[in-house]
């Protein structure tokens, strides 16, 4: 009875947070149409846009899921000096601001910079290219994954490795049947908010890659130039990546909520 009284009392309180959350979302998504989506992706520059941030973030992806994976083992299940420093630096591009990201790619790996300078001598120059695009999305989104699956190595059972151990199963062999398939579901889960994180990555890339239509104009920086140029460009991709957003965020939920019933 208690709870049936609040109800309503709580309702009214959060009713204003939550309109202000969605008002702006129907907003987006009244104000374009389906014609003007379908106009604008038939035309160069958004189609562009959308392919380059396709062919990027599944870079990004790819190369996450290689080094990362080891990379979140060794956080979760390895005791070395510096663990604290290196879980913390890890941790460091997710509350960095972006713009604060891609200063430090570009004094970093730029021309004159502490790397950069050796790989432009051997006639390698990253800034404002496809590759800094890819750089500029793996520092800020990579962290995600990293985390996720570290937390998911984290959770398995070592009785379980100890037990594939004893019936003669190798420390490869362990981890091949037993830590991955049971961390699978947070590999996933990280792998998608890591790729959702990277197609809506926008200042690291536009102050280490540029925006170059054709060259390194993501979606989100695409919306940049279109909101000063062409409005209906900006709101097709936004509303691209408005619904791209909410399926991802279904995704994970829904894993979450699968790893919850299972464990």
């Amino acid at each position: 009875m208690n709870n049936a009284r609040l109800r309503l009392p709580l309702a009214l309180a959060a009713l204003p947070l939550i309109a202000f959350l969605v008002l702006p979302v129907a907003g987006l998504l009244l104000r374009a149409s389906g014609e003007d989506i379908l106009d604008t992706l038939l035309g160069g520059q958004a189609t562009q846009a959308v392919a380059l941030s396709v062919r990027t973030t599944l870079a990004t992806l790819i190369i996450t899921v290689v080094f990362g994976t080891p990379a979140a083992y060794l956080i979760a299940r390895k005791k070395f000096p510096g663990k604290s420093l290196l879980d913390a630096l890890v941790d460091l591009p997710v509350v960095l601001p972006p713009s604060v990201a891609g200063i430090a790619l570009l004094v970093t790996l730029g021309r004159r910079g502490v790397i950069g300078g050796m790989l432009a001598s051997l006639g390698i120059e990253l800034p404002f290219t496809g590759a800094a695009v890819v750089l500029a999305q793996l520092f800020v989104a990579s962290p995600l994954y990293v985390r996720t699956i570290a937390v998911a190595f984290a959770s398995v059972d070592r009785d379980l490795e100890l037990a594939a151990a004893i019936d003669g199963a190798s420390r490869w062999q362990a981890f091949r049947s037993v830590t991955m398939p049971l961390s699978l579901r947070g590999a996933v889960g990280g792998a998608i908010m890591t790729w959702a994180r990277a197609l809506g990555e926008f200042g690291a890339t536009i102050i280490f890659a540029g925006n170059f239509p054709g060259r390194t104009q993501t979606m989100p920086l695409a919306i940049y130039i279109g909101f000063e140029l062409d409005l209906r460009v900006a709101l097709t991709l936004a509303a691209i990546l408005l619904a791209t957003s909410f399926v991802v965020l279904a995704a994970v939920k829904s894993l979450s909520g699968r790893w919850v019933e299972t464990a």
